[in-house]
């Protein structure tokens, strides 16, 4: 197995609070935690621990694809530690001018459970040459190669060539990151015409995010972006999206205390799975 996955790398800064302090207040924090985020890199750490601790394939190869600070940087070696062995990092695109990486910092209430998020990020952007670029050693892999996307407000740079069939140039801003993974995925298409694509399909109201889904061959959607196109129920998302989305092989919904749910298209089979009940969450 081969996974690339392309998202967001973060480090998290958690304040954890008794109440959501009024603006000028000032108020004792609880606790401090710094922890690593990014859906990609901790999807990627889990499948790393089960690899480890299951019956590992040989040549399985877990590989994130993001922008980090210097690759000396004491940051880049702090994510690297995290993810273990089991993940590279070495695709990803590092700028060499820069030692902090992109940051959350989360004041979290204990009074009301809610998460409020203040983001920081002074890397350049990844521009699709790069892209390209980074994903070209995966051609020569072993096995043919899964690319997963993380569809962030990051934004990706589209630059002439790119897409060599396309000449035009655009600058993307965060209202267009959905497009310009489209083109990322028509490359990868045309480079490696029998790799796998899957996409996360969560943020409500981000625009051209159906459009994405349209591409991909699995598609997980998330319960507020199934929520804000009306759907009342996992398996009424999926069902709905099913004749949408006919180049997708399986759709799965997440549904929050309700578990989540997965349809294979071309033969209607459903299957859910309830959630895990557990006395203590931890963050």
């Amino acid at each position: 197995m081969t996974l690339v996955a392309i998202g967001a790398c973060y480090i998290d800064t958690i304040l954890t609070v008794p109440y959501y302090p009024d603006e000028d207040e000032k108020l004792r924090s609880s606790s401090l935690c710094r922890r690593r985020g990014g859906n990609c890199p901790n999807s990627l750490e889990v499948l790393g621990q089960l690899l480890q601790h299951g019956p590992r394939r040989e040549g399985s190869t877990l590989s994130l694809i993001c922008v980090l600070p210097s690759a000396s940087s004491v940051s880049s070696n702090r994510i690297q530690e995290g993810l273990g062995d089991m993940v590279e990092i070495k695709n990803c695109i590092y700028r060499e001018r820069f030692s902090e990486p992109a940051s959350s910092y989360i004041i979290m209430s204990q009074a009301s459970g809610s998460r409020t998020i203040v983001n920081y990020n002074e890397l350049p952007e990844m521009r699709c040459d790069e892209f390209e670029s980074a994903i070209e050693p995966f051609h020569t892999a072993a096995e043919v190669p899964w690319f997963h996307f993380e569809v962030c407000s990051t934004r990706i740079l589209r630059v002439p060539q790119m897409v060599r069939h396309t000449k035009d140039t655009l600058t993307l801003n965060k209202g267009r990151v959905p497009e310009v993974t489209i083109e990322c995925i028509r490359y990868i298409r045309h480079r490696f015409p029998e790799a796998s694509v899957s996409v996360e399909i969560e943020k409500p109201g981000r625009p051209g995010l159906q459009q994405l889904a349209e591409v991909a061959d699995v598609v997980i959607y998330s319960k507020g972006w199934a929520l804000n196109k009306g759907y009342t129920t996992a398996e009424d998302c999926l069902r709905k999206q099913m004749p949408k989305t006919r180049q997708a092989s399986l759709l799965c919904c997440t549904w929050g205390d309700d578990g989540a749910a997965a349809l294979e298209p071309t033969t209607g089979d459903f299957a859910h799975v309830p959630a895990h009940t557990v006395e203590q969450v931890v963050e």
